[in-house]
């Protein structure tokens, strides 16, 4: 504020302060050089570059100073003109803001408290920051009034007595909180000793018991002991800062302490408010995929259970169908949701995700081999679950086929798992589908000598055929010699089944009655090459087969003289 009545004693101490400037300027050799197109006086040292320096006598940065004076650098000019703040602030008494007066002359505007300059302001300050230098000037004045009168606000008993009293209150606060915190988690504990085996009972995951009462209260009671600490130790550390906070020399470190505690809450809840327009994104998203699931959900089982069918598509193909098109709306999904994911296109995020990828590819060769080999035996159809199969030299029926593996039960209830790529590059066998279809043959082959007529073989098999259960009685059994041997003819046995899982029980009853019909019939099924001496060798027969008279040959010996 610009001083309205200046007495004569105060106008002797401005020339003298005018003088003293002056000389001062002289002193320190500064050169003044005038710019042709230019009609304003400026120094040279005033065309170099230096950082903004902040002067701040009270700890707060009250402004900065951008140009330097003369010889005087902007650092220069910030530490004299807070050391004069300083003093005013000091060595001032009772300070009055209004005492602050504003003196225009000779291109500079300067700050004065009574017998000394507090700052003067030239046209490069005022030009630096777009304004006029006397705007300037009354801006400071009051910047700089206002953080003396707070200063001495600051410094004085009163405040002091108040602070001390705050800091009494804030500590006393605290401990009460502390207590009425004891009190009522104490008050809790009690309570969850009171609910076990009531409220509080044994976890169980199935039939496997996680935690019984004894260990699901102590587990609580543990929870509550950890919560009560955190709140205890939040608590101390917030009462840290309130307290430095009362102090304006430690006001700085209350807010440093404050911002540990504030700036992750802030962070998140910042973080939270930012996503969630991306958050009603994603759920738009996943909504509108979860129904279209659903849809082919239903179109599956329709399919599956043979309500809808569709041209060259078969039943048992809905559901790995409907599996890989799930799988694939899920990746296209996340394709779609990724970009609204908070960190996607953070390095790191990005950097994991390649290396999860690396990882994935390889040691997941072979894993991927089974994948497409499941894929392939299903639409394939080579057998399904409950047939009876033989893969190599696995015989049994499958139990269950799963992307990686198929599982078989072989007859001697043996469970078998053998990996879908094995499977793919063997050779299948599959008898139920035969048997259900148009009917599986079984076939066995009995060695017969020459010297029994093949018809009567023939009729003899037939027989035996007709004697075994479980066989069909259309398509008719018949028989083919597939061979003639040196010592016999080969007779191969064929009849139908229906069943090929009760394949290893219509054998051995096939195979008793041949034998029984060969033996009723009283010829021999000599093995092969099996050398029988009729004279003086006991016939093979049983028996039971043998007449009641048969008496063992004796050796004919014929003696040529």
């Amino acid at each position: 504020m610009l001083c309205c009545i200046i007495s004569f004693r105060f106008m002797n101490r401005l020339y003298i302060i005018r003088f003293l400037l002056i000389c001062s300027i002289f002193s320190r050799s500064c050169i003044v050089v005038w710019g042709q197109n230019d009609s304003l006086q400026q120094p040279v040292s005033l065309r170099k570059t230096y950082e903004p320096a902040p002067v701040a006598p009270f700890r707060d940065t009250l402004f900065h100073i951008s140009a330097g004076f003369g010889s005087f650098t902007p650092l220069e000019r910030a530490e004299t003109i807070t050391e004069r703040i300083q003093t005013v602030s000091s060595k001032s008494g009772k300070f009055h803001a209004d005492s602050l007066c504003i003196l225009q002359e000779a291109g500079m505007v300067h700050i004065i408290y009574r017998d000394i300059i507090v700052m003067s302001i030239t046209e490069t300050d005022a030009r630096l920051y777009g304004t006029t230098q006397l705007s300037m000037a009354h801006d400071y004045e009051k910047i700089i009034g206002d953080a003396i009168v707070q200063r001495q606000k600051d410094v004085g008993l009163i405040n002091i007595l108040l602070k001390v009293f705050w800091v009494v209150l804030i500590i006393t606060v605290q401990y009460f909180l502390i207590r009425i915190v004891n009190y009522l988690f104490r008050k809790i504990s009690v309570r969850v000793e009171q609910l076990k085996g009531t409220k509080i009972k044994t976890i169980r995951f199935k039939s496997y018991v996680l935690m019984d009462e004894g260990k699901t209260t102590r587990f609580i009671l543990f929870l509550n002991r950890i919560l009560r600490l955190l709140i205890i130790i939040l608590m101390l550390y917030l009462s840290v800062p309130m307290v430095l906070s009362v102090f304006p020399a430690t006001q700085g470190l209350a807010r440093i302490l404050f911002g540990y505690v504030l700036t992750p809450f802030k962070g998140i809840f910042l973080g939270i408010i930012e996503f969630i327009p991306n958050l009603i994104t994603i759920i738009v998203i996943v909504i509108v995929f979860r129904y279209l699931i659903k849809g082919l959900r239903f179109l599956t089982e329709e399919i599956h259970k043979g309500r809808l069918t569709l041209k060259g598509f078969y039943p048992d193909w809905a559901y790995p169908t409907f599996n890989i098109i799930r799988i694939l709306l899920y990746a296209f999904m996340f394709i779609v949701i990724f970009q609204y994911l908070p960190f996607h296109d953070k390095p790191v995020f990005q950097g994991v995700s390649v290396f999860i990828g690396i990882v994935f590819t390889l040691g997941s060769t072979s894993i991927i081999g089974n994948i497409v080999s499941g894929l392939v035996i299903t639409y394939m159809r080579p057998f399904k679950v409950g047939d009876r199969i033989k893969i190599g030299e696995v015989v049994g029926n499958v139990v269950e086929k799963t992307p990686f593996v198929t599982r078989i039960r072989t007859p001697k209830n043996e469970e078998i798992t053998i990996p879908n790529s094995s499977i793919m590059s063997a050779q299948t066998l599959n008898y139920s589908h035969s048997a259900r279809t148009y009917g599986l043959i079984l076939h066995t082959t009995a060695g017969v000598g020459y010297d029994i007529p093949w018809r009567k073989v023939h009729e003899l098999l037939l027989e035996a055929g007709k004697r075994t259960p479980n066989l069909l009685d259309h398509p008719k059994p018949f028989i083919l010699q597939t061979a003639l041997d040196d010592f016999y003819a080969n007779y191969q046995l064929n009849v139908y089944v229906a069943d090929a899982d009760k394949m290893a029980l219509i054998y051995s009853d096939l195979h008793q009655n041949i034998q029984d019909v060969f033996n009723e019939a009283g010829i021999e099924m000599i093995a092969p090459h099996y050398h029988a001496y009729r004279d003086g060798n006991r016939s093979t027969l049983p028996d039971s087969y043998l007449p009641e008279d048969y008496q063992v040959p004796f050796f004919n010996v014929k003696i040529e003289k």
